[in-house]
């Protein structure tokens, strides 16, 4: 039957009676359709099964759309936030659109195989970045360019070029250039610093020039390549000049400033050189080395200690006794002897260590530690007894008598003044004159060892007699020269004279 559904249909549609004489439709249960073998009835009125329309779908079309361009939009911001400005490059390479990773695996790849094909002694040898240790730091410029012209920055787009340096391992270049171009390569000679004995000083070796392929034009001939977007260039394999790492001008400033140094090299208590080295046994305390290019000192610990134990010797010492030539007042006349503080080296256990280290640095003054013991004063009261009762002069020190002897003093015509006095001046030699009673003047040449104490009176040596004990002078004591030299010595300015009777 035409107006039947099958069962299974029917959960999904409506049953609608049949409309008749203007009756509204009548709405079945699907579970009460009727089977296939007994149609429909209901009394006079007949029930006719109708599919139910479907709901029309609405479109959602433009949802769809809207999806789509929205997650576009989204991906283009995200990757808005991950890449770097179009128009970008670093040192010459372009990174626009590539995630700073991508970046800097693209600026390391590109140096690395940027080929150099060595013309001319080179025989068109072809060497890559990475044979020659080109070097950038590809991580740091890519982290730099999108930091400074992300994507999203539209004012960053197409900018200038971002810096980035470039350089060659010198090492890693020579010895690939020197593989690729032996016959260009001679070594050329450092200036050197040597010990010489007969000078007592330390004097140079002189440099020579050598051969080399030009590192650092290549390096530049690199970093312009790779600037202007190249992968590739030519360069001359053949020698150039190549200058000593040590010019004679380095060497004779190095040089310089160890004989400064020979000059003041010692062992110190405080400012004192106590222990003065001398350049020859300096000399075998260090050598001076080429450092890959550059002169330095390397100190001989065990040369050094050889020297320090011997310092107790130098060092070590008894305290000395000052003695001071004193007034009865006590007043210092004279320092007789100065004293001297006693010491003796203290700790040298760690000194050879901190010796090297001065003499690495270019430094000779080495500073030691001491215990020093004071020294003792003594005072001497010295002072001159005349009598010229007895014509005799008495040297007098702490109260007891030193020496004596027979003088000559002034005549009774010119008698010598009696009194307290002090020594004044002290004369090597000199002519004296003298007035005689009747006018006349006397001169004496070259009369020696004169100490005078009141006036133009005072102690000196005779040569013009040997009358002592009698009175002949004209006012002064005479004496043997011998005696006046020893009066002369002993007497400070300011002792003490008595002349009495």
């Amino acid at each position: 039957m035409t107006d039947l559904i099958s069962a299974q249909d029917a959960k999904t549609e409506k049953l609608t009676e049949a409309p008749a004489s203007g009756d509204q439709p009548h709405t079945v249960a699907p579970g009460d359709a009727p089977t296939d073998s007994q149609p429909p009835s209901d009394g006079d009125r007949e029930l006719a099964w109708a599919p139910i329309e479907p709901a029309p779908k609405k479109k959602r079309l433009g949802l769809w759309i809207g999806l789509g361009v929205g997650a576009v939009v989204v991906a283009a911001g995200a990757a808005s936030m991950i890449l770097i400005a179009p128009g970008t490059t670093v040192a010459g390479i372009p990174v626009g659109w590539l995630t700073p990773g991508a970046a800097a695996e693209t600026i390391q790849s590109h140096v690395a195989e940027t080929e150099v094909t060595l013309t001319g002694a080179g025989g068109d040898t072809v060497l890559t970045g990475a044979d020659l240790g080109a070097e950038i730091d590809a991580t740091a410029l890519a982290d730099a360019a999108f930091a400074e012209r992300p994507l999203w920055n539209v004012t960053a787009w197409m900018g200038e070029p971002v810096a980035g340096e470039i350089t060659l391992d010198p090492a890693t270049a020579e010895a690939a250039l020197r593989e690729a171009v032996p016959t260009s390569f001679q070594d050329a000679v450092d200036a050197g610093v040597v010990f010489d004995a007969a000078g007592g000083g330390y004097a140079i070796t002189p440099s020579a020039t050598g051969t080399a392929v030009d590192l650092d034009g290549l390096t530049a001939a690199i970093v312009d390549t790779i600037a202007d977007g190249g992968t590739s260039l030519e360069f001359s394999g053949d020698p150039a000049e190549a200058a000593p790492a040590i010019t004679d001008e380095d060497a004779t400033t190095f040089a310089t400033s160890l004989n400064t140094m020979l000059g003041s090299i010692g062992f110190y208590i405080g400012d004192e050189r106590t222990v003065p080295v001398d350049p020859a046994t300096a000399s075998t305390w260090f050598s001076v080395v080429d450092d890959d290019g550059e002169l330095s000192i390397v100190a001989d610990e065990a040369a050094i200690q050889a020297t320090i134990d011997g310092l107790p010797a130098a060092v070590d010492r008894a305290p000395v006794t000052a003695t001071n030539i004193v007034d009865s007042a006590g007043e210092v006349l004279r320092t007789e002897t100065e004293g001297v503080s006693g010491r003796a080296l203290g700790d040298t256990s760690t000194l050879a260590s901190d010796v090297a280290t001065k003499l690495a640095a270019g430094e000779g003054v080495f500073p030691i530690q001491v215990t020093e013991t004071p020294f003792e004063s003594v005072n001497l009261v010295r002072k001159i007894d005349v009598d010229l009762g007895s014509q005799t002069a008495t040297l007098i020190e702490n109260g007891a008598v030193v020496r004596s002897w027979a003088i000559s003093s002034g005549k009774s015509a010119t008698p010598t003044d009696t009194g307290n006095f002090r020594v004044y001046a002290h004369v090597r030699e000199q002519t004296m004159k003298s007035r005689e009673p009747d006018g006349s003047i006397t001169e004496t040449p070259n009369v020696p060892w004169v100490t005078y104490f009141n006036g133009d009176e005072g102690f000196h040596g005779t040569y013009w007699h040997n009358d002592f004990g009698t009175p002949r002078s004209h006012g002064c004591v005479n004496m043997p020269i011998d005696v006046a030299r020893y009066v002369y010595e002993w007497s400070p300015v300011g002792l003490e004279v008595a002349v009495h009777y």
